[in-house]
């Protein structure tokens, strides 16, 4: 791509409200956290031998809310669905920003060709590190097809490496705070729920990079592994997986107000 063509689209990707510097966040309390259940609706996601990840992480996410909802009831809780409903990817950020979030929670699960892969990953944007983290994010990305217009909503963006870093430098104000809470999140589901962690990741997501807020997207485990499936179709399970990530908000809630 030639540098003006590149600078032309660039812009159409950044033309967004001024973003406000991390510290100027942090002087405020969190008020509002954004549960997006990943898929949904027309969308089934990933697909195991039993289970579709539009549902599982419906139920996830769910249950978040109820924990929040019910320990820290001064926390507004916002969904970007609570039912087997499809929501394209610029509305799920367009609801972070319309109700201000201060904390955006985009709740997957993963597939790979590899049976015998498992564990949970927990994502931040930023610039792809591997093959491996497009290959996620592209996946993640094309659900873009589903929606009418996807041309128009995403214009300038074609999962090049032009476009995400562009989407990287939009969100690089927040990318600390977001890195902070994704450890804690794998922190809790290493240490707590017991699972297998595979760490804290970065790639060019595009549910995340209009959030305008510290954003994270869970994958809490892979369908495509017999194991994982069944664990993840469990109420247990997904009680574990729910719970690990309240926690890990309750933690960074408290660190970040304490700054004040």
């Amino acid at each position: 791509m030639k540098r003006r063509e590149f600078i032309r689209k660039s812009s159409s990707l950044i033309a967004l409200p001024f973003l406000p510097l991390p510290f100027e966040r942090e002087k405020f309390k969190i008020r509002t956290v954004v549960l997006d259940p990943g898929h949904g609706g027309k969308d089934p996601g990933t697909i195991g031998k039993y289970l579709k990840e539009k549902d599982v992480v419906l139920k996830i996410a769910l249950r978040v809310g109820e924990y929040i909802e019910k320990n820290v009831p001064e926390v507004k809780v916002v969904y970007t669905r609570k039912t087997d409903k499809f929501i394209e990817l610029n509305e799920r950020s367009a609801i972070a920003m319309r109700n201000k979030a201060d904390l955006f929670i985009s709740i997957h699960a993963n597939a790979i060709a590899n049976p015998a892969t498992y564990g949970t990953e927990t994502w931040v944007m930023g610039l792809h590190k591997s093959e491996e983290n497009l290959a996620v994010a592209k996946r993640e990305n094309s659900v873009i097809m589903y929606e009418d217009n996807y041309e128009q909503h995403y214009e300038g963006f074609d999962n090049s490496t032009e476009s995400i870093i562009m989407m990287s430098l939009i969100q690089n104000a927040y990318l600390e705070s977001s890195v902070k809470f994704a450890d804690k999140i794998e922190k809790q589901f290493k240490n707590k729920a017991g699972r297998h962690s595979r760490g804290v990741k970065q790639a060019g997501f595009v549910v995340l990079y209009k959030t305008a807020t510290p954003s994270v997207l869970v994958e809490s485990g892979f369908l495509s592994n017999q194991a994982e499936e069944k664990f993840l179709g469990t109420d247990d399970g997904q009680d574990l997986i729910a719970s690990g990530i309240y926690r890990a908000f309750k933690e960074y809630k408290s660190e970040v107000e304490s700054i004040n």
